[in-house]
C-alpha cells in the first residue's frame, strides 16, 4: 500500500539522471513573492501555470484551505520569514472554489477519527485540555470570506513591513481563472 519504494526508486534514477539541473534556483524567489494557498491537489500544477511562475519564482506555502487562523502561528511566521530573510516583498493569500474546507463538519471528522482508531478518551482528554477541538477542525462557509479574513489577519499583523502588498485571490479549480477579491492597491 505504500508508495515509499517506488518514490524511492524513481528519486535515485531522478538524481542519477541529474534531472534535477533544470530546477537549479536559488533560496530567494525570483519574483519576490510569497502565496498562501491550499494544499488541494488540483492545485499542484495548475496553480503556477495560470499564475505564470516556475520554479524558483515565488515561496508557496500551503495548508487546509489557504487559512491563516493564528496571527502567529506557523503560516504567519512563515509569511514573515520569507519578507524579512528571503527578500519576497508581496503576499498572496489565494483559495479556491470547490475547497473541501468550505463547511468542514467537525463532529464528522472526529468521528472518522475515532473510526480509524484514535480512541474517544483521547478526544475527551484533548477537549478538557483547553482546545477547542470543534473550532480547530473548522473550516468555512464561504471562500470569498475566508480569503478576506486571512488577508486581513495578514495586512494588519503587526510584525508586517507597512510597504508590503497583501492580495487576495480565489482561482477556479477547474479552469485556473482568477477573482481578486481583496486588491491591496485599493487599501494603500
Amino acid at each position: 500500500m505504500s508508495n515509499i519504494d517506488d518514490i524511492l526508486d524513481f528519486n535515485k534514477q531522478f538524481v542519477d539522471g541529474r534531472k534535477y539541473e533544470k530546477y537549479a534556483t536559488s533560496k530567494y524567489p525570483n519574483k519576490r513573492m510569497v502565496i498562501v494557498t491550499c494544499m488541494d491537489t488540483r492545485l499542484t500544477e495548475m496553480l503556477p501555470k495560470a499564475l505564470n511562475l516556475r520554479n524558483g519564482d515565488a515561496k508557496i506555502i500551503k495548508n487546509a484551505g489557504a487559512i491563516v487562523t493564528q496571527p502567529f502561528g506557523n503560516i504567519m511566521r512563515s509569511i514573515l520569514v520569507a519578507l524579512y530573510e528571503l527578500q519576497a516583498d508581496e503576499v498572496f493569500v489565494i483559495g479556491h472554489n470547490n475547497c473541501g474546507m468550505t463547511g468542514l463538519n467537525p463532529e464528522l471528522i472526529i468521528q472518522h477519527m475515532e473510526e480509524r482508531g484514535v480512541s474517544t478518551e483521547t478526544i475527551t482528554t484533548l477537549k478538557h485540555s483547553g482546545l477547542n477541538l470543534m473550532r480547530w477542525l473548522t473550516g468555512f462557509d464561504n471562500v470569498r470570506d475566508s480569503v478576506i479574513n486571512s488577508v486581513s489577519i495578514i495586512r494588519n499583523h503587526p510584525l508586517l513591513p507597512s510597504n508590503i502588498l497583501v492580495h487576495g485571490l480565489i482561482i477556479d479549480s477547474e479552469t485556473g481563472e482568477l477573482d481578486l477579491v481583496d486588491d491591496a492597491k485599493r487599501q494603500v
